[in-house]
């Protein structure tokens, strides 16, 4: 699939919460946690499950940097 979005992270799904509606789907990427909330919908159609690899696209009108 092609896709505009430039921010394209690889990662493995560790953890995914299903609610009515929503979901709440963890992927670790590297040594960083990236959560996304999406619907429970969007879940089922693509047979995500724990231990699934999957890529996080960021598409984001603000993205902030902070130096420690």
């Amino acid at each position: 699939m092609s896709l505009s979005a430039r921010n394209q992270l690889p990662g493995i799904v560790q953890d995914i919460q299903t609610g009515s509606i929503m979901a709440h789907v963890v992927v670790k990427v590297g040594e960083n946690i990236i959560e996304s909330v999406i619907t429970k919908h969007s879940v089922e159609e693509m047979k995500l499950k724990k231990g699934d690899h999957v890529k996080v696209v960021i598409k984001s009108t603000e993205v902030m940097v902070q130096k420690d």
